[in-house]
Formats: C-alpha cells, sequence, structure tokens
C-alpha cells in the first residue's frame, strides 16, 4: 500500500509525528501530501528553538495554532540583553541580525492565529511592550504567557495585561529585569486571581543610562513609566 492511498485523517496523523523540516521534506514529494502539510489541522502546536527558524518555510500559520514556543538558548542571548548603550560596534552589529525577527513573526501571528492560549517567550531580548500589547488584544482567548529574560519587557506588558488579558489564567514574567516590584503590586492588586510569577525580576537592576547620559527627569519619567 502506497503512503497517498491513506486517507486525511491517518495521513494528518503520521504527518504529526514528523518535525518541521521533515514534513516540508514528504510534502515535496506530491501534491496530496502537499495539501496535508496545509492543512491548519496539522498546526495546532508551534515550537521554534532559535530565531533563524523563524524565518523558514516549513510551518503554517493559522487560526488552528493554540500553542507557541520561541525558546532561543543561545550564548548571543547574552548579547542582546546588554543594555544598547554598553554594547560594542560588533555587539550591536550582531543584535542588529535578528532584532526584529520576534516582533515581526508576532504580528504575523496577531493576524493570522485569533485563537491562541498558551505563549512562551524565553530569551527573546528584543520583544516589546507594544507587541506584546497587539498579542493580548488580538488573541481574547490567550490563557498563559510565559516570558523568560525578555530584557526590553517591562510594567507596559503588565499594565497591558490588567488592560486586556480577560481570559489570562498564568502570566510568568521571569528574569525580566525591567519589571518593577510596584507594576507587580499593581497587577496584582488589578487581577487578584492571575497566577502571577515573577522569579528575580523585581530583583534585578533594570537597564538605566550612566549619569552623563541622564535625560531631564520629566523626560525619562516618560519613557519609563513606573
Amino acid at each position: 500500500m502506497h503512503i497517498t492511498q491513506l486517507n486525511r485523517e491517518c495521513l494528518l496523523h503520521l504527518f504529526s509525528f514528523l518535525d518541521k523540516d521533515s514534513r516540508k521534506n514528504l510534502a515535496r514529494t506530491c501534491p496530496q501530501l502537499q495539501a496535508v502539510f496545509e492543512d491548519p489541522a496539522l498546526w495546532p502546536l508551534l515550537h521554534f528553538r532559535s530565531l533563524t527558524e523563524l524565518k523558514k518555510d516549513n510551518f503554517l500559520l493559522s487560526p488552528a495554532l493554540r500553542s507557541l514556543s520561541i525558546c532561543w538558548h543561545s550564548s548571543r542571548v547574552q548579547v542582546c540583553s546588554i543594555e544598547d548603550w554598553l554594547k560594542s560596534a560588533f555587539q550591536r552589529s550582531i543584535c542588529s541580525r535578528h532584532e526584529s525577527l520576534v516582533n515581526d513573526f508576532l504580528l504575523q501571528v496577531c493576524d493570522r492565529c485569533p485563537n491562541l492560549t498558551s505563549v512562551t517567550l524565553s530569551g527573546c531580548g528584543h520583544v516589546t511592550d507594544d507587541c506584546l500589547a497587539r498579542l493580548l488584544r488580538c488573541c481574547p482567548r490567550l490563557r498563559v504567557l510565559r516570558l523568560e529574560n525578555c530584557a526590553r519587557v517591562t510594567n507596559r506588558t503588565l499594565a497591558a495585561v490588567a488592560a486586556h488579558g480577560r481570559a489570562l489564567q498564568t502570566l510568568h514574567v521571569d528574569f525580566c529585569r525591567n519589571v518593577s516590584a510596584a507594576g507587580l503590586r499593581r497587577l496584582r492588586a488589578a487581577c487578584p486571581r492571575l497566577a502571577l510569577r515573577a522569579e528575580h525580576s523585581a530583583a534585578m537592576i533594570p537597564d538605566q543610562l550612566p549619569r552623563g547620559l541622564l535625560a531631564p527627569a520629566p523626560a525619562l519619567r516618560k519613557l519609563l513609566p513606573r
């Protein structure tokens, strides 16, 4: 019996055991298997282990997506987590290659995947408050949001959770150094039923310019609301 003689349900089950690259390679062999690859039912879960994987065409974003995970564990994560003003020209060059990758990808997710229920972002040092706020607005069914070592996440994300995370049940902001204790207290008061974890976040030293580069106090307050 040839694989193409299997019905769609069996083919979807077979494809579900394969990784993204293997699914794509198998789909190239014939139009019938390409159609299985493009079936949204095959893609309720996506996991990425590096940012370069986000640029590949071996997956599908659709309303069927329920769980998304981007976990970047690389020495480059440490470089991208350094405050911008402290980076050398070489370090800035490294970061510039993928600075907008996660944000651009998440904007696509916002447009195509409104039924997401779980998102995990680890080591995504360039993901911004604005991007996460849009994700919360566009994915009203989101129940779990885990953020780890996301250096640009601030109290503005916590405020967005309070404003738009109506279905959110669990929020982790571990090792997010620009989240403050005051911001966490405000979120706990606004969302007492939310399971909130902030391991080491409020205890870490937040980003700050050296004294010679500090902006005037009113401007600084606008840039870094607490």
